[in-house]
């Protein structure tokens, strides 16, 4: 595998920067060199913010913000036309979206005619699994789905690892089953 390089779109709070993590350790475990950090404009929440993943066979030598993503994730959809969320793509890209629009109708919104489109309405599987908004586990199913850098088990291991005595468990398998909902649930066209 070449560099796999993702950028994040969200808004603080919203977990942006903790899928990216959950991500990136996720490949660690199995023996990959990752990068995982936030970009924030004004820190506060509600705020835009980028987060980006680099995720490597080899050692990666690039300390910059990802400027040419294979894949996009966009956790708050308000951002679509705000800022230019496929900035950077290539022919092959991978558009994420959190959405309750088909992959055609995103197409026509960001006017993005190469790559895959793939949205999944993960803030409504959120609500209905962990009964918050928080879309940003649901969108780590979505990315799974459309790019397996790591396996759902590789990920839930992480999440478990992390989150069962932060949040219980509970709360660390209702996340769990967000992020197999999305997995399932994603349209990639």
């Amino acid at each position: 595998m070449a560099m796999m390089e993702i950028r994040w779109h969200g808004r603080g709070g919203q977990g942006a920067k903790t899928a990216s993590q959950f991500l990136g350790e996720a490949a660690l475990d199995t023996g990959k060199y990752i990068q995982s950090f936030p970009e924030y404009g004004p820190e506060r929440a509600g705020a835009p913010m980028k987060a980006f993943n680099r995720i490597s066979e080899e050692p990666i030598h690039l300390h910059s913000s990802v400027t040419n993503p294979e894949m996009v994730v966009v956790i708050d959809p308000t951002l679509i036309g705000a800022i230019d969320v496929t900035e950077g793509m290539g022919d092959n890209g991978v558009l994420l979206i959190n959405t309750d629009k088909s992959p055609e109708e995103i197409r026509r919104i960001t006017n993005f005619t190469k790559g895959k489109v793939g949205t999944v309405d993960a803030t409504k599987i959120a609500l209905e699994t962990l009964g918050l908004p928080m879309p940003n586990m649901p969108m780590l199913g979505a990315l799974l789905k459309a790019n397996p850098l790591v396996t759902i088990d590789q990920l839930s291991e992480r999440i478990k690892n992390k989150f069962l005595k932060k949040i219980g468990e509970e709360k660390t398998n209702a996340n769990l089953k967000g992020i197999e909902r999305a997995y399932k649930e994603v349209k990639i066209g």
